[in-house]
């Protein structure tokens, strides 16, 4: 009884296994054919299948024989959208540009040159890295809205720049940050956070940051003139003061509110005792073209 079960499955092992061997070489004798109608509907079956790695093996063979054939634009168009599928979002995005210039009247045109900038959209990295295809992505996406403006994709382009400008917007923001909180090892560093953070407000009028990043100004400018050497330092503290002053008249219920004033307050005083020392200093006949102290007692 155990040794007929055995050769039972044996048996049943072996048919599975010629079944395997024979489906992957009718398959493979297609794909070395020269039928390329045939080709072409297995390519089509395949694909509405889901198989898309075997698609794309008899697609891209049939691209170039069916090139300048009436059947080359239904062809080019699955050959884009498989490699979609597979998730090659650079070929793809690729394939449907060329689809939309080469075929700018079918009625796929439109739909290609979406999905085109689509695949832009989905190489858009996390707003920490390299942010080149977020930038292309935008710039395609408005293309496709000005190249169809009464399309109904125009209100999902829109919401896809917008979620791009998002992620530049927190770049900027966060690059503007770090020039904050590594001013302690570069001074420098504290007047390029004032410039960033001034140039996020210009770039992104209506960020959400916007509350905290004039706070941290106020931050940055007051260690910005704190670690300048002494004779610039009334001019930079005054410029605390004013920051302050339009950030309490803006935000006078912020939470950042008491800090910002802790800044001004110390500006006001720092002013003073600079006006003393400088009035008990001899004056040198050398000019000084350092516009910050680097982390010295100078």
């Amino acid at each position: 009884m155990f040794q007929n079960k055995r050769l039972l499955i044996i048996s049943l092992s072996v048919v599975f296994a010629l079944c395997i061997i024979g489906c992957k070489s009718k398959f493979e004798k297609l794909r070395l054919s020269n039928d390329i109608a045939k080709k072409y509907q297995e390519a089509v079956r395949l694909y509405n299948k889901k198989d898309y790695n075997k698609a794309l093996t008899l697609f891209e063979d049939l691209v170039q024989r069916y090139r300048g054939r009436t059947e080359a634009e239904d062809l080019y168009y699955y050959y884009s959208y498989t490699n979609y599928r597979l998730r090659d979002y650079t070929t793809s995005r690729y394939h449907f540009k060329v689809f939309a210039d080469t075929y700018p009247n079918s009625a796929k045109a439109e739909e290609c040159r979406f999905m085109s900038a689509y695949c832009y959209y989905l190489e858009s990295p996390n707003y920490s890295l390299d942010q080149e295809n977020t930038i292309k992505a935008i710039e395609s996406l408005q293309l496709f809205i000005n190249l169809y403006p009464k399309s109904e994709r125009v209100t999902e382009a829109s919401r896809l720049i917008s979620d791009l400008r998002n992620k530049l917007e927190t770049k900027a923001y966060a690059n503007a940050k770090l020039f904050l909180e590594t001013g302690e090892y570069d001074a420098q560093n504290y007047k390029s956070a004032v410039i960033a953070f001034r140039n996020v407000l210009r770039d992104y009028p209506d960020t959400k940051f916007a509350e905290e990043i004039e706070y941290l100004t106020i931050k940055a400018q007051y260690n910005y003139a704190k670690n300048s050497y002494e004779y610039k330092q009334e001019d930079r503290f005054n410029e605390v003061i004013q920051l302050y002053s339009d950030f309490s008249e803006k935000y006078a219920s912020s939470k950042y509110l008491k800090d910002a004033e802790g800044y001004k307050k110390d500006a006001e005083k720092r002013i003073v005792e600079v006006k003393k020392l400088l009035a008990t200093q001899v004056p040198k006949d050398t000019v000084k073209t350092e516009d910050t102290k680097i982390n010295t007692n100078e």
